[in-house]
């Protein structure tokens, strides 16, 4: 539709987003973790231009999937007990053990791909030969071919047995690999689900086998593995802790999904940072893609907190070559600028001059004997004190200027301050003091 339609690049974007989050609610019945997905994963942004049309798609497509499959959660599963807070122990080693086969998955994808391109036959060749491979794997596995769907609700059930469990994950992860690295058409999220569910459910077995008074339930900790993996390979963590409750609308299953997903997550991106699974092939061509949303600092600094309150300013009936000698001498007062506040006698504003003002007016005339005023700008853009520093941004760039007088409003020849490029850019620089420059505790001598 984006294609189609006439819309701006952001748009498009926003439409783009719309489709994964509605496919991904119709596909699982998943709503609030498909608004949350393509937030995390796709708009890095939270505005109502992309909210509000991304809840619209989800809910009808949703509303789509009730109609035709019905209204209940994607997967049947019996009670479940997750054992908090008597699990939690179990959680914490679950967690470490998630974000190592996040990375271990993302690791493996992308070696296999190495492995190909060095083969020694044409590309054209590799999905067939990862066919053949993945067909070897099935006749051993038929469980890793397909969606796998069933086999993930046997596995959040608890009906499979710990060798099936072992098979199932290792086959499958070998053949998702082997599929995907090899250019053969194929999805990661179902596959994942279903070799990361059989972890967490062989994880409990053999935990129940270590300690026998555990009791923990091997559905539970599928279901949280199944979360914690996928979230931690693509840097959607928020998103696959809602999916997975949602799949199963279980609220029990919350806490240890949170606990879980984030320890996996902070593994990941110890091992893996800057990339996920989803970006990896992008970083490699040299696009990287900034996946942490937070806000922009110029949106939340206003002029007055970042504006130079020292003003760089010339009287009015200054001679051009006066300025200009000034400026050859190093006059600290006036070198240091790229431009200067033209004042009259009363200090009230009227104009600015540039230092290519100057040059040209010295080229024309060499005497320089034409005052500043005559030489500078007189139609000013300005700024205001409580205008957000984006906001002024945005005037810089729109009228390609590098340098604004701030005024107060109402009057705009009173003259407060100053905004240049360095201004804008202590708004980043008040940020970056905020998150490195350590304060004083209140314990003495803390650091």
């Amino acid at each position: 539709m984006g294609q189609v339609l006439h819309t701006t690049a952001v748009e498009r974007k926003v439409l783009l987003a719309c489709g994964a989050a509605a496919g991904m609610s119709a596909t699982f019945n998943t709503p609030i973790a498909g608004v949350i997905l393509a937030i995390e994963l796709l708009l890095f942004e939270f505005k109502s231009r992309s909210f509000i049309p991304l809840v619209i798609a989800s809910t009808l497509a949703t509303a789509v999937h009730m109609q035709l499959l019905g209204r209940g959660p994607m997967f049947q599963v019996g009670a479940m007990e997750f054992g908090i807070p008597g699990a939690l122990p179990f959680y914490l080693v679950l967690g470490p053990i998630c974000g190592l086969a996040a990375v271990g998955l993302s690791k493996a994808l992308y070696g296999v791909e190495d492995l190909f391109e060095k083969l020694p036959f044409d590309e054209l060749w590799w999905p067939a030969t990862g066919a053949l491979a993945l067909g070897v794997i099935g006749y051993f596995v038929p469980r890793v071919f397909g969606v796998g769907y069933d086999t993930i609700g046997d596995i959040l059930n608890g009906q499979l047995a710990w060798k099936i469990l072992l098979v199932v994950m290792i086959a499958k992860f070998a053949a998702l690999v082997i599929s995907l690295g090899s250019g053969t058409s194929g999805g990661l999220l179902a596959p994942t689900f279903m070799w990361s569910a059989a972890m967490g459910g062989l994880f409990a077995m053999v935990a129940n086998h270590v300690f026998p008074g555990a009791h923990l339930s091997p559905g539970a900790f599928a279901l949280v593995a199944m979360g914690a993996v996928f979230g931690a390979a693509s840097r959607a963590t928020f998103s696959f802790i809602i999916f997975a409750f949602e799949i199963t609308r279980d609220y029990n299953s919350v806490l240890p999904l949170m606990l879980v997903a984030a320890i996996a997550d902070g593994i990941a991106m110890l091992f893996m940072p800057g990339s996920s699974i989803m970006t990896e092939k992008l970083a490699r061509r040299g696009l990287r893609v900034h996946q942490d949303y937070e806000a922009d600092v110029l949106t939340q600094s206003t002029v007055g907190e970042t504006m130079e309150r020292e003003l760089p300013i010339i009287a009015a009936d200054t001679k051009v070559g006066v300025l200009a000698e000034r400026i050859a001498r190093h006059d600290p007062a006036v070198a240091r600028h790229e431009a200067l506040l033209i004042v009259d006698d009363a200090g009230r504003l009227a104009g600015l001059i540039t230092r290519g003002d100057i040059l040209r007016t010295l080229d024309e005339d060499s005497s320089g004997g034409m005052t500043v005023q005559e030489a500078g700008s007189t139609h000013l853009v300005v700024t205001y004190r409580d205008e957000l520093v984006s906001e002024a941004a945005a005037k810089l760039l729109r009228f390609d200027i590098g340098r604004m007088p701030v005024v107060e409003r109402g009057d705009e020849r009173k003259v407060v301050g100053y905004l240049g490029r360095a201004s804008v850019l202590a708004a980043r620089l008040l940020r970056f003091q905020d998150e490195h420059v350590r304060e004083p505790g209140w314990i003495s001598g803390a650091r």
